[in-house]
């Protein structure tokens, strides 16, 4: 029996390759015709995630890491290569219309900052608006991540591991909900701590998402306070809870497989 997991957010396309985990959000019962396996269905969501992590004791000020102190911090940690022009295009609209806010943007490469630079002043948005963040350990990065007011995804290729860092230190997250498993993962991350209205369905929404958490004050102070409490409350970082779905699930695919039956969909409800 094989079993696809983690190391790659899409099909193999191999036969012999039996199952895929997976949840609900990221591989709905209808997108399942384009995986050769069969689905391994969590309960909540597929990705792990450790409820003892901590962030570091050496918490920087904003202006420690470039930022300015006073403005709005869009943020993306996602890898340079997932930004597309589309995205990119609503990012530099959204500093357009909220006076004073940056992108603080991860990436190391000299090469790759002047290229997003250029494309920036394309857009009539200056080089003083994009904040370049390099790489950070986790525990120094869930340290910084909180000096962030927003963390703005990306559309073909989720925020994945970056996007539970940034819900872990009380940022919230939108995406835009894709159909592939990899355009997928952070809609169910938000599922699982109760925040789906962070979950655009189109460009537009997303827009417009991110424009009404910079401009209504009421509205962000209440957002985050639920992402908090989604944190602390729901499934995402209940790692118990996780590993004893993750056995169990795992014990019916052997207990079908021992039983000389062909792979199926399975979950444990």
């Amino acid at each position: 029996m094989h079993v696809a997991y983690l190391g790659y957010p899409g099909t193999s396309g191999v036969k012999e390759m039996d199952y895929m985990v997976a949840d609900p959000v990221t591989i709905p019962a209808q997108l399942r015709k384009h995986y050769t396996e069969k689905i391994l269905y969590m309960p909540d969501c597929y990705q792990p995630n450790d409820d003892k992590r901590s962030a570091s004791a050496n918490k920087p000020s904003r202006s420690d890491v470039g930022l300015p102190e006073d403005a709005f911090e869009f943020c993306s940690f996602n890898s340079p290569y997932k930004v597309s022009p589309e995205e990119f295009d609503i990012w530099m609209k959204l500093l357009k219309k909220v006076p004073g806010s940056v992108l603080w943007f991860y990436c190391n490469e000299s090469e790759a900052q002047k290229n997003f630079v250029k494309e920036a002043k394309k857009r009539g948005v200056s080089a003083d608006r994009i904040v370049f963040a390099g790489f950070a350990d986790q525990s120094d990065h869930l340290a910084r991540l909180p000096l962030a007011d927003i963390f703005l995804d990306t559309f073909a290729v989720n925020a994945h591991t970056t996007a539970s860092d940034a819900l872990w230190a009380g940022v919230p997250v939108v995406t835009k909900i894709g159909k592939q498993f990899a355009a997928r993962v952070a809609a169910s991350l938000l599922h699982n701590v109760g925040m789906q209205e962070l979950v655009a369905s189109s460009p537009q929404k997303y827009h417009a998402l991110a424009l009404k958490l910079a401009r209504d004050q009421k509205y962000f102070a209440d957002v985050k306070a639920r992402v908090k409490q989604g944190i602390a409350e729901g499934p995402l970082y209940d790692t118990q809870k996780f590993t004893r779905n993750f056995e169990a699930l795992m014990e019916k695919a052997v207990d079908r497989f021992n039983a000389g039956l062909k792979p199926e969909h399975i979950s444990l409800t």
